[in-house]
């Protein structure tokens, strides 16, 4: 009986230890290993680049991307400056770029009139105009949206007004997804420096 109360006795000593470790270890999170966080930052400075051109070039996921690079960025830090507040108001921030594109083009091609015909004509005007470059680019949506309001038995003047609205609508969604895409870098860098 003796000897199990001695165990005891150490015993205790050395579970409180290991907890006052554990809390201790747990808010000094130890570093990345500093060539393995350069690469992080490398890797996440990429995603930003290519983000960033992808906001202009609808093949590329823009604002995923400069989402992820933001991400890679907090976790080479181990999260130490850039903490999940900051990465969920960045997740909303966009989850709202989807929204803005979409309603951004309705709305501008509804403004000038066009039919729902000429919104999904634009929609597949910017997709096959991608494998045609920049000009595909700018015309696809134009183009679509004429083809699908001509589709509808539409006069040559409504189809493109609703081609004008369309690339109009097009045109200030990939504004506002730039502009989300700087107030998410702006958010990461005022979070990260204060």
């Amino acid at each position: 009986m003796h000897f199990a109360a001695e165990q005891v006795r150490v015993a205790r000593p050395a579970i409180r230890h290991n907890a006052a470790s554990f809390i201790v270890s747990s808010f000094c999170r130890p570093m990345i290993d500093p060539s393995l966080q350069i690469l992080f930052w490398l890797l996440a400075a990429l995603l930003i680049v290519v983000g960033f051109a992808g906001l202009i070039l609808p093949a590329l996921p823009g604002i995923p991307l400069v989402f992820a690079g933001l991400v890679l960025l907090a976790w080479a830090e181990n999260f130490v400056y850039v903490g999940w507040g900051t990465l969920t108001l960045l997740g909303v921030l966009a989850l709202l770029s989807f929204g803005v594109d979409f309603l951004a083009t309705a709305l501008g091609a509804k403004k000038f009139g066009a039919s729902s015909r000429a919104i999904w004509g634009a929609a597949i005007g910017a997709l096959v105009g991608l494998f045609f470059g920049l000009p595909g680019l700018l015309l696809g949506p134009f183009l679509g949206a004429v083809i699908g309001e001509f589709s509808g038995k539409a006069t040559l003047k409504a189809a493109t007004h609703a081609g004008v609205g369309a690339t109009l609508g097009l045109l200030f969604g990939t504004l506002l997804k730039i502009a989300l895409a700087f107030a998410m870098l702006g958010v990461f860098v005022l979070a990260r420096l204060l």
